[in-house]
């Protein structure tokens, strides 16, 4: 069973509120410009180290108020609480799932919401982000882009996503089948990551620093449904990240029903692209496959994806497809998913069926988002 929780006591709407919050005019103090905050301070008469401090308080610490930041001069933190705010979102609902996936629907400062998951498995801690409100790609079996992109997210709301999914990480836990604090970021929550690749990329700088969340290049994964010349720019940005193609068909047809926006640019420029990125970074590429029952899981598709990946350096991630309600959509038969690993396999190609994680709390991107969005709508019209 799912369960709402609380998870931050701050100066923010309380989750579950159900209480629309108008754009705030106080900042979150991680989108605050170092510039303009080290200003900020001169002005007030306190020296510039108390960044360090501040953010440190927040990213290694784990403070959600700045009075929990007890090495910082009380007036400063009370001015701090005057003109900022630690985190500008707030979490409008938190659910718990049996197998210790965390699902947060989280509001905006101006009142739009986003997901973020935590993924807690065999001593990894996995924090799954969103880059967008909504998406503008309009992949056909996708919760996320059902109402189209509104906004790119900034930098430092990628950050707080990561904060607020590691503060539910058991810091004192001696059990090593729990970790500590985040292991790995997947970047695969709502939104066309390479759409918002500069904010993302500031994001994952503070994530990898050590005086930040100290989480490796290694350890992080983007997805994209395929930019080419975006894939090119996060290659030559010399970091290890990994890069995940969301495929979902073995053919341009095919793929541009399901991805329409295929249409403009063609799996040949992608897959031109992602031997680029193996090439420059020497990352193997993953490509995810949704394996949507009768659209792309016959023994045709088989074949030619079969085809397409041959003497590619890549793994391919299927991906049953999660139900998602007011969508046509349906499960694969386990005979032609069972087909469609084989058929890779015998082509020399890494596969692996993802493991369904939180499917009770409807974990699949976009679900809970929609559904909060509905009952907070039906709420004001009452």
């Amino acid at each position: 069973m799912s369960s709402t929780l609380p998870i931050l006591e701050t100066d923010s709407v309380p989750a579950g509120t159900g209480e629309r919050c108008s754009p705030h005019a106080t900042p979150g103090i991680l989108d605050v410009p170092i510039e303009a905050l080290r200003g900020w301070l001169a002005e007030r008469n306190h020296p510039p180290m108390r960044i360090n401090q501040i953010r440190k308080q927040i990213l290694a610490n784990r403070a959600t108020t700045f009075e929990d930041m007890s090495d910082l001069p009380k007036g400063l933190r009370a001015d701090l609480a005057g003109t900022h705010r630690v985190f500008s979102m707030s979490v409008e609902r938190h659910f718990a799932a049996s197998d210790d996936t965390h699902k947060l629907v989280l509001r905006l400062a101006d009142g739009r919401m986003i997901e973020a998951v935590l993924i807690q498995d065999d001593g990894r801690a996995t924090a799954c982000i969103s880059t967008q409100v909504g998406c503008g790609m309009g992949c056909v079996f996708c919760a996320s882009g059902l109402n189209g992109v509104v906004r790119n997210l900034t930098a430092g709301e990628m950050v707080e996503q990561l904060v607020l999914l590691r503060n539910l990480t058991d810091a004192n836990s001696t059990n090593p089948e729990r970790a500590q604090r985040l292991t790995h970021i997947v970047v695969m929550g709502m939104g066309e990551p390479l759409a918002n690749l500069d904010n993302l990329l500031d994001a994952l700088a503070v994530a990898g620093d050590k005086n930040g969340l100290g989480i490796g290049a290694r350890h992080v994964t983007i997805s994209t449904v395929g930019l080419p010349a975006k894939i090119r720019k996060l290659a030559e940005s010399g970091k290890q990240y990994h890069l995940a193609v969301s495929l979902h068909a073995p053919n341009d047809e095919l793929r541009t029903r399901i991805v329409p926006t295929n249409d403009k640019v063609g799996m040949d420029a992608i897959l031109a692209a992602a031997d680029e990125f193996y090439e420059k970074t020497g990352r193997q590429v993953t490509y995810e496959y949704v394996v949507l029952g009768g659209l792309n899981d016959q023994a045709t598709h088989a074949r030619q994806l079969a085809g397409l990946l041959h003497g590619r350096r890549s793994h391919v991630n299927l991906i049953p497809w999660n139900a998602v309600e007011g969508l046509p959509f349906k499960r694969p038969a386990e005979a032609d998913l069972q087909y469609l690993i084989d058929t890779l396999r015998r082509s020399g190609i890494s596969v692996k069926v993802r493991k369904r994680k939180g499917s009770e709390i409807d974990a699949a991107c976009g679900q809970l988002r929609r559904q909060a969005e509905a009952a907070l709508g039906g709420e004001r019209s009452q």
